[in-house]
């Protein structure tokens, strides 16, 4: 998600400073004139925003506790998903340096940052809105949560819930009709000309699960991180997640059956396995 986002940045004529710990993800965008920094800490003493998109919580804790106070640093713009305690934790290490902490994570996939058509979920004290805003909107549409710390990734939780469900639940339907004889490219079909539709029959079983190709481009790994976030908060606010539970726990048995690196499309691999039957369009 990165390397898109940052090369629309360059389209959009912003100037770049960049720091990744893999050479190769650098390269495309200093190719065409952004600047590398040593380190996440030296990119944040170079420019006034930092945006980070990271994989996992921890690494954007350790991020932002290697910035130190002093530079030039005013905004730390967290797009990843790392969930509303973790965006608080952060806005109260930044708050005595003089930065602000501001969650935008984004929705939309690896497709959605290339065109330039996510959903950015900004949370952000009112005075920074209007600085962020115009930046952020090179990534898509860009929706102001409030200002407190916490209510994007909270909202980024919700989303991410619903599109890890309508994947599971729609893996179990396609799985159930393929073993009773029904050909799955044409249940898609008729599932998206009827009230069962969502992201996962109109997008991503067309592209990626009945062509087999298994590349949408978002891992187990991540997708696991993300339900249980968001079953964990849900847990800590007192709110029942019997339907979300579910769906985590069969996340997990699907990265630890096909591991943490492969595409979350191949959660239908699973259902398969115990089926003993192939979603596999007929002829």
């Amino acid at each position: 998600m990165g390397a898109p986002m940052a090369a629309r940045l360059l389209d959009a004529g912003h100037t770049l400073t960049v720091f990744d710990t893999r050479e190769a993800a650098l390269q495309p965008l200093l190719g065409r004139g952004a600047r590398k920094a040593g380190s996440a800490a030296q990119a944040a003493a170079e420019v006034e925003t930092l945006l980070v998109s990271l994989p996992t919580p921890d690494i954007v804790r350790q991020v932002a506790a290697s910035i130190g106070a002093g530079g030039k640093l005013r905004n730390f713009v967290d797009l990843s998903t790392t969930g509303p305690r973790v965006a608080r934790e952060v806005a109260a290490l930044l708050a005595p340096k003089g930065i602000t902490g501001c969650d935008a994570p984004v929705s939309g996939g690896v497709s959605g940052a290339e065109k330039g058509t996510l959903a950015v979920m900004l949370a952000c004290p009112a005075d920074r809105r209007a600085a962020l805003e115009p930046v952020l909107k090179v990534f898509g549409k860009v929706f102001y949560l409030g200002e407190e710390a916490g209510l994007g990734q909270t909202m980024k939780l919700c989303n991410n819930l619903l599109s890890a469900t309508a994947m599971a639940i729609t893996s179990e339907a396609v799985v159930m009709g393929a073993k009773a004889g029904l050909d799955p490219k044409v249940m898609i079909d008729v599932i998206n000309a009827g009230s069962g539709r969502n992201t996962a029959t109109q997008d991503k079983f067309p592209r990626c699960i009945l062509p087999r190709t298994f590349d949408f481009g978002f891992t187990n790994m991540l997708m696991h991180k993300d339900v249980k976030l968001c079953v964990e908060e849900a847990e800590a606010m007192g709110v029942p997640m019997w339907v979300g539970s579910a769906v985590r726990q069969v996340w997990a048995y699907t990265l630890n059956r096909h591991g943490p690196d492969t595409d979350f499309t191949t959660i239908i691999k699973t259902l398969e396995e115990w089926a003993g039957v192939e979603a596999k369009p007929r002829g």
